[in-house]
């Protein structure tokens, strides 16, 4: 019992606390925003993007700003601090303000997350055009990913702690695969929308040729 409490800390707690916030935020945000006549796929979407981009833009974003001109996560203090210096138990690059780490992060922070509300707007607007920026975002989730991890495991994940179920399997796997099956998911659906349109501009521009 004493080995859990000292696995599973304080700072675990308000951690997946804040993460599980802002999903509330944005199921509330979707019922309260999109038309109610919205598909499935839509509120799905909107919920989706609404966290990540609020995760992107607090979570994330302080890990950026703990990260530059010389600063550390390990060597720095504030709630958001303890909270990179839990995940950073798990995998120690985060805490030391890897080059590779910061590079990824200042993309996803700045790009990736300002596509996600970009697209929100897109999807109150009911803007058809948001499925080229979806698999535009999705792309860049998917590689940013890629690039965190394969080096990793490339050298023999050297900095990946899995000695326990919580770093392996909520700070590992699924704070991070979520990222992977999510986006793969939205692409096939906007690569559907997409190629529709299409084949039926064709149909149309056929007919009108005969």
């Amino acid at each position: 019992m004493s080995a859990a409490h000292q696995i599973f800390t304080a700072t675990s707690a308000y951690s997946l606390a804040f993460v599980s916030a802002v999903g509330i935020a944005a199921y509330i945000a979707a019922k309260s925003l999109l038309p109610k006549n919205a598909s499935w796929q839509d509120r799905v979407t909107f919920i989706w993007l609404a966290f990540d981009g609020v995760i992107h833009y607090t979570l994330e974003g302080s890990f950026v700003y703990y990260s530059l001109f010389g600063r550390q996560v390990n060597t720095s203090s504030g709630p958001m601090a303890q909270m990179w210096k839990e995940y950073a138990l798990a995998d120690s690059r985060w805490g030391t303000a890897d080059p590779t780490i910061v590079s990824l992060e200042l993309l996803t922070v700045f790009g990736v997350g300002t596509m996600c509300f970009y697209v929100l707007k897109q999807l109150i607007q009911r803007d058809p055009a948001r499925h080229y920026w979806i698999i535009v975002l999705s792309t860049s989730e998917i590689y940013g990913g890629w690039m965190t991890f394969c080096p990793e495991w490339l050298t023999g994940s050297p900095s990946l702690d899995t000695s326990n179920a919580l770093y392996l399997w909520v700070y590992l796997v699924f704070m991070n695969i979520i990222w992977v099956f999510i986006p793969l998911w939205l692409m096939y659906d906007s690569y559907g929308h997409i190629a529709s349109s299409l084949r039926l501009a064709q149909v149309a521009a056929d007919a009108k040729k005969n």
